[in-house]
């Protein structure tokens, strides 16, 4: 046995004795008692020692400075020096989905993913790797009912004229090189073709067919068809049309002044020529005026995705505030209605939330949640139960001031984070809101009221206006559906297959 192993010998017999004397020493482990089932919300004992102020969170909210460019661009500069770091983002108006050919679905996000896979100069791999050393961030997308592109940069201060560098270089010198092209178009076969598998975004496919039709706020993915059929050509001819200066936003965060930001975003994009088009719009979808029942057929399925909900209202919209609130109590997180029936005290589901999307034009209300197939019927039942409930039950008060503290206490933790507020002052430039919107925020959540919730209950879940949308075991959840009305059955494709 040489030295090495004569001296790991005696290391391992110290360990072991060491490790043996704790173990000595440590008083007897006790035997966990079973596991109980968590009790129900009513029997939940709220403490409520955590100290509470009536007052409304006032506050004058720093706001960006704003510059626009001769070729049309709008510059928003959020100085922040607590870190040496600055964020980027670069919203193109009208770049996004909703403006497709009605040829070409999904060429938007195609060329939006595109963008950073190579340059008149530079490679993908040359990017990847250029922003690897300087630890930044460069990544660009379009959502597919989405007015805008949005390209999103960071870095620290150091690094932030070579990103720049950089994000000037995909904005507007892409190559779309066919090998890329290529392996993209494999990548994404690929995904496409996984996604049509996953019950949720069956459920959600259906769901913003329902509510929007044919508008564009129906799309939420492409066809493999429509990428098979993607160019070079065709992806070009996109960016040519659609990356232009003139509604660009540039939003900017962190440490840098307004003076630096417009001689870095001068420097850069002051050339880019403006085109002369006009301001995109967008229009409503089509008013719904009936509601439905739609399931999506999953033939052995185990659980049923269940979506339930209403178009709503458009961002600029009065009732927005009171709509907020609503949502919040319904199923805006752990705290609202739906969680802790549906889970708390039936335990049908791991979690059932709602949620309110208000864009450009006509958005929606949804509740959602994923339950076990026998107990569909009844968990839909308890859902649209709570809706009316809503509908025709004042909110107790204290419920309802705790939702209304619980989205001020959220707008106030959010303000910490300076890109957030940044993306505020951008929400208000784009929907032309006050310059004291923000400022105003929790004044105007603290001062709907329970009249007001009751109010809009009745005006937007009203069922005649409810549309159901589950994918799941279509005959043994069909019984449970029916009793909501006539139920259209569509296969995993989207292709209408019967009625029941």
């Amino acid at each position: 046995m040489n030295a090495r192993t004569r001296w790991s010998a005696v290391l391992a017999l110290v360990l072991a004795a060491a490790v043996a004397a704790l173990v000595a020493q440590a008083p007897p482990v006790q035997q966990a008692p079973p596991a109980q089932p968590p009790p129900p919300s009513a029997a939940i004992v709220v403490k409520g020692k955590a100290p509470v102020s009536d007052r409304i969170l006032q506050v004058k909210l720093p706001r960006p400075m704003e510059a626009d460019l001769p070729n049309g661009i709008h510059l928003m500069v959020l100085e922040d020096r607590r870190a040496p770091q600055v964020a980027v983002n670069f919203i193109v108006r009208g770049a996004g989905g909703y403006f497709d050919p009605a040829d070409h679905i999904g060429v938007a996000q195609f060329t939006a993913m595109m963008l950073r896979e190579g340059t008149a100069t530079r490679t993908s791999q040359q990017i990847a790797e250029q922003l690897e050393r300087m630890a930044a961030t460069l990544g660009a997308g379009a959502g597919m009912a989405s007015e805008d592109a949005t390209i999103s940069a960071g870095a620290l201060t150091e690094y932030i004229d070579p990103v720049l560098d950089l994000t000037a270089d995909v904005v507007l010198n892409p190559s779309f090189p066919d090998a890329e092209l290529a392996r993209f178009k494999a990548r994404t076969r690929a995904a496409l073709m996984q996604q049509r598998s996953m019950p949720a975004l069956l459920a959600q496919e259906r769901f913003m067919a329902v509510l929007a039709g044919d508008h564009p706020a129906g799309r939420v993915l492409p066809a493999v068809a429509s990428l098979d059929k993607t160019t070079r050509e065709s992806l070009a001819a996109f960016h040519k049309a659609r990356y232009v200066p003139d509604h660009v936003i540039v939003a900017i965060a962190g440490d840098i002044s307004m003076a630096d930001a417009m001689r870095k975003i001068q420097a850069r994009f002051g050339a880019w020529p403006k085109a002369g088009v006009p301001a995109p719009v967008s229009a409503d979808p089509p008013a719904l005026t009936a509601p439905g029942v739609f399931l999506v057929a999953r033939p052995n399925a185990v659980q049923t995705n269940l979506l339930v909900g209403v178009q709503a209202i458009k961002r600029t919209d009065p009732d927005y505030f009171t709509l907020t609130v609503l949502n919040k109590i319904v199923g805006g997180g752990p705290t609202g209605r739906l969680f802790r029936h549906l889970r708390e005290e039936k335990g049908y589901t791991y979690g059932a939330y709602s949620n309110l999307s208000a864009p450009a034009y006509r958005g929606l209300w949804m509740a959602n949640t994923d339950v076990r197939t026998e107990v569909t019927g009844a968990a839909l039942t308890d859902l649209i139960e709570e809706l009316r409930q809503v509908r025709d039950v004042p909110v107790p008060q204290k419920e309802f001031d705790d939702a209304r503290r619980s989205l001020v206490a959220a707008f106030a933790l959010d303000l910490e984070n300076p890109m957030s507020a940044v993306g505020n002052a951008v929400t208000r430039y784009r929907y032309g809101l006050p310059a004291d919107y923000w400022d105003r925020y929790a004044s105007r959540i603290m001062a709907v009221t329970p009249a007001d919730v009751q109010a809009a209950a009745k005006q937007y879940f009203d069922s005649g206006r409810v549309q159901i949308v589950a994918v799941g075991n279509g005959d043994a959840i069909a019984p449970g559906l029916k009793k909501f009305g006539t139920v259209q059955v569509f296969d995993t494709d989207g292709k209408k297959i019967g009625e029941k």
